[in-house]
């Protein structure tokens, strides 16, 4: 699809509110305003806030951002309709809400009969009465109103001329954006589209007519993305959903997924193009604010979206990246990752070199010898797709690269179990640097917490820059499951500098000597990134 002059769509992100009702994320204050001030600067125009008249918290975001308003978008108040057989003009809810101070406000109402009758207890006559009194009451107030239509599809698809009625209060009482939404998330996207087409048929609003016409969906179905893409193309003009698709149950649209579809693929404009390319960054730092893992296999912005593993996969794309790829990852700030493992060739390890700044070709000995020694370290139980930094310095290893900045001498750990305290653990160590010998102990909650401290207790007069390395994840797999606890283990320590992450690994079958290993190298590779030698680190915090 091509335009002379790509029409806009209005993104309207609610991860402060539908998303924060995923269960497990819990926002605190501090953390809406650190999302609604990232969401600002990607350039999302419109940034649902909350429910001003359901929570003390949302009050107080709304306060704050009028001290410190946003630079670039509209926040959003959030609330239902007045309640049956009230005055709207009386009515707490929208008294929090004319308080909340903000320009726009998002009134959701009932369109599906069952939720009159059964939710609210109702007359369908005293539904539409509560969307009209509510919005003309709002819009006497100098507010400008975006109209929910909660469980439009399902609703529509009950008794479409109810529906539609509820519809054309909204529009006759002044709200300027009417928005369907999917609320139960089951509706297909042949469903959406059609749908959309009778709405637009039938009541006039549309892409090129006030009001205008906005979506919302959930992702019950797995097709909230679809579904959102559906209505746009049917006239849709408004976009409702979350970063990272977070949301109740299964999740909202996707936004970090339908911006780039709807600019790149579908041609219409969303963001300027350097915001655009702030998307990724965007994605993974709010995934770290609501502290919630990074889907490194998400489309678009996570981290494996544009990996390569299969040797003739990196072969083409070192030639041509349209080859194995949809879109240009820079374009959303992502970026090319070539992934090393047993499937590995040639090519692998060349693109992998070229990558942390080692100059090779197919002529090298070397090149064949790193390959060998990867080969022969994944069938022990390696895994260095999953550990780069401990790749790279395999590679340094293979070219001679790799300094000794320390010596180990030793080790001993102690653990002391009582019962009801759990466990206590005392870890001594002895390192050499420079031809000194250094004999540290140090106290932690589990022999590898001891060991870690002992290291860094025992280097920090040598390398400063450990006091700001900290290990932010730590895995343990089990590789051979049938040994039982005689089974080799394979484990991998995530450190961070809170600029860059870098992920290293041990394997043995002492689970205590696999992760010293993997401590060892991630403070090796830590030093390596302070220091003249920096390597490209591929992942970024």
């Amino acid at each position: 699809m091509t335009f002379d002059h790509p029409p806009q769509i209005w993104i309207y992100d609610t991860t402060l509110r539908d998303g924060s009702q995923r269960e497990g994320l819990s926002l605190s204050l501090e953390d809406k305003l650190r999302i609604a001030r990232q969401l600002d600067q990607l350039g999302v125009p419109f940034i649902e806030g909350g429910w001003p008249g359901a929570n003390p918290k949302d009050v107080q975001f709304f306060w704050q951002l009028k001290e410190q308003p946003l630079t670039n978008a509209e926040v959003v108040a959030f609330c239902s309709t007045r309640r049956p057989n009230k005055d709207a003009a009386d009515d707490p809810m929208l008294q929090a809400i004319l308080a909340a101070g903000t320009h726009w406000v998002t009134i959701f109402g009932k369109s599906w009969e069952l939720h009159v009758t059964e939710g609210l207890n109702t007359s369908l006559e005293e539904n539409l009465a509560m969307i009209r009194d509510t919005i003309e009451f709002l819009r006497s107030q100098g507010r400008r109103v975006i109209y929910d239509a909660e469980h439009w599809f399902d609703g529509y698809k009950q008794n479409a001329d109810y529906a539609l009625q509820t519809l054309n209060v909204a529009i006759e009482a002044g709200a300027e954006w009417i928005v369907l939404c999917d609320t139960n998330g089951g509706t297909l996207p042949h469903e959406v589209g059609q749908i959309v087409r009778e709405v637009v048929a039938a009541t006039g609003v549309g892409a090129d007519s006030r009001p205008l016409l906005g979506i919302h969906t959930h992702n019950d179905s797995d097709t909230a993305v679809a579904n959102a893409l559906a209505g746009v193309i049917e006239g849709v003009r408004m976009v409702q959903g979350t970063i990272n698709g977070y949301g109740e149950r299964c999740g909202n649209a996707n936004l970090c997924s339908l911006i780039p579809n709807l600019q790149l693929k579908l041609g219409y404009r969303c963001l300027e193009d350097q915001q655009l390319a702030k998307l990724t960054a965007a994605s993974r730092l709010i995934s770290e604010v609501v502290n919630l893992a990074p889907d490194d296999h998400a489309a678009f912005v996570g981290r494996s979206a544009f990996a390569h593993k299969g040797g003739i996969h990196v072969s083409a794309v070192e030639r041509n990246p349209l080859t194995y790829e949809h879109i240009q990852p820079e374009k959303i700030g992502n970026q090319r990752r070539i992934v090393i493992s047993d499937q590995s060739g040639l090519s692998n390890v060349l693109a992998k070199a070229r990558s942390f700044g080692h100059e090779l070709n197919k002529q090298d000995p070397t090149c064949r010898e790193i390959l060998g020694r990867l080969k022969d370290l994944e069938n022990a139980g390696y895994q260095f797709e999953a550990a780069e930094a401990s790749f790279d310095l395999l590679m340094r290893d293979a070219l001679k690269q790799r300094q000794q900045l320390f010596e180990l001498k030793g080790f001993h750990v102690h653990c002391d179990t009582v019962q009801g305290t759990g466990v206590d653990s005392l870890a001594t160590i002895k390192v050499a640097v420079n031809g000194e010998d250094i004999l540290e102990a140090a106290e932690g909650n589990g022999p590898v917490s001891a060991l870690d401290a002992a290291l860094r207790k025992a280097l920090l007069k040598f390398y400063p820059a450990i006091a700001q390395f900290q290990l932010t994840d730590y895995k343990v797999r089990i590789l051979d499951s049938t040994s039982g606890t005689s089974a080799k283990t394979r484990v991998l320590i995530e450190s961070s500098d809170g600029q860059q992450r870098w992920t290293t690994l041990g394997v043995s079958s002492n689970i205590i000597e696999a992760s010293y290993q993997a401590v060892v190298e991630g403070i090796e590779y830590g030093l390596l990134l302070q220091s003249s030698l920096k390597p490209t680190v591929t992942s970024s915090s």
